[in-house]
């Protein structure tokens, strides 16, 4: 099974470094020294990892037979493709690989459908579950414990419980008050007092 597990961004300095955006949990595994990796487009694979480092918060590979700064930049914005096996596990529980979650039934603790689960999407801030509506909408859902507590790969379901308004807009909780009310508020609102 094929995975991306990073995106080539900018060149770095004048020797074939790149910065790249990681895709991958793993990625002293996926990204490290002598990892041969397929690459979207193909003509510009496969790239071997000749050496990374990290610098400014950011990866910086260096493939075999990237050697100036031109070579570099030509490689901008092309997907890094790892194979994986696909009975493959993380060695942490609680995390998983995008491609054991999607296709999953979201349910809600009631075992309420909410969709299917079509992709997860890497921000730097959190991960984001797509769940696609039986209407076909979709929602983004916070991959975290709170709002999704189980993931159920045996029953090939993840459960949800989302705040009011995440699945249903119209069932939001609306924060303050009416116009009018808050317009009453205000007139008749004061500061803390101050103290001499």
């Amino acid at each position: 099974m094929q995975l991306v597990v990073g995106k080539i961004g900018r060149a770095h300095g004048i020797r074939g470094d790149v910065s790249v955006e990681v895709r991958t949990d793993e990625p002293e595994l996926r990204l490290g020294p002598g990892a041969v990796l397929l690459t979207d487009p193909g003509s510009a694979g496969p790239l071997t990892v000749e050496s990374g480092r990290v610098h400014s918060g950011r990866l910086l590979l260096r493939f075999a037979g990237v050697k100036d700064r031109n070579a570099a930049e030509a490689l901008r914005g092309t997907l890094l493709i790892a194979e994986v096996d696909p009975e493959e596990r993380p060695d942490d529980p609680e995390e998983y690989y995008d491609h054991q979650l999607i296709g999953l039934d979201v349910v809600l603790l009631d075992g309420t459908l909410v969709g299917e689960l079509t992709e997860v999407l890497h921000l730097p801030y959190q991960d984001l579950l797509t769940v696609e509506k039986p209407d076909g909408t979709e929602v983004l859902v916070p991959f975290v414990t709170q709002i999704v507590p189980t993931i159920d790969l045996e029953n090939q379901r993840a459960v949800i419980t989302p705040p009011p308004g995440l699945i249903d807009p119209e069932r939001a909780d609306v924060a303050g008050t009416s116009a009018a009310d808050g317009a009453e508020g205000a007139e008749g609102a004061e500061g803390p007092e101050e103290s001499e």
